[in-house]
Order: C-alpha cells, then sequence, then structure tokens
C-alpha cells in the first residue's frame, strides 16, 4: 500500500536510462557512486558510460523524489574510504522500477506484434 504522501510510481515514468540502471544496480544491494559508475559500464559493455554529472545528478534527484536513500552502514574501514557515500533503494524505488520495467515490456510487446520477431543471422 503506497504511503499518504508517497506520489505514484506511473508519474515518474519514462525514467532517464541513467535513472533505470541505478535502481537495478541498488536492487541488488547498496553500492557506493563509482561503484555504480563501474557496475553500469560493466552491465551494458561499455555503452552506457555515465559522467559524474550524470551520475551525481541523478543520484540527488533519486533522493529528492524518495527512489533512493544515503545508507549510513560501512565497509569495513580497511576496505572503505571515508569519502565515498553509499546509497540503497527504497521501497518506494523498487515500485518504480517494477513499473518502469513493466512499461518497457509492454513497449517490447507493442514493437514485436508491430514488426515481427527481428530474423536472426
Amino acid at each position: 500500500m503506497a504511503k499518504i504522501n508517497e506520489p505514484d510510481p506511473l508519474s515518474l515514468l519514462p525514467l532517464h536510462a541513467a535513472v533505470f540502471h541505478i535502481l537495478l544496480c541498488l536492487g541488488e544491494g547498496e553500492r557506493h557512486g563509482y561503484a555504480l559508475k563501474r557496475e553500469i559500464a560493466r552491465r551494458t559493455n561499455g555503452k552506457l558510460t555515465l559522467g559524474a554529472g550524470v551520475l551525481y545528478g541523478s543520484i540527488n534527484k533519486m533522493i529528492e523524489q524518495g527512489m533512493i536513500e544515503e545508507s549510513a552502514d560501512r565497509p569495513d574501514a580497511h576496505l572503505d574510504d571515508e569519502r565515498r557515500r553509499y546509497y540503497r533503494l527504497t521501497a518506494f524505488g523498487r515500485k518504480v522500477a517494477q513499473a518502469e520495467a513493466a512499461r518497457m515490456r509492454e513497449l517490447v510487446q507493442l514493437a514485436a506484434a508491430q514488426f515481427g520477431q527481428p530474423q536472426r543471422a
């Protein structure tokens, strides 16, 4: 059930690709900004590489919208850099990611119905 002040996840769609990828990464667990950047580049085989402005601009906007939050949990000191900020997905962020995934599935189904399945070489 949605919180009283929580917006409808559908009102935030469609998501910018960077935002959706950040949500997907955080769905697996907490990460700091640079780890998000590396993981997104890895997952997309380098097709999406986020610059600092897009990455941290997206993170700040997502915090304001309640999709993610900064985490106070820290790894062991010998594994951590005190300057890093760690982020985690909120329940609302999970709802937004699920809504975007559903929107994309519907879009793919429409495209497949319109244009058929692509032929493999």
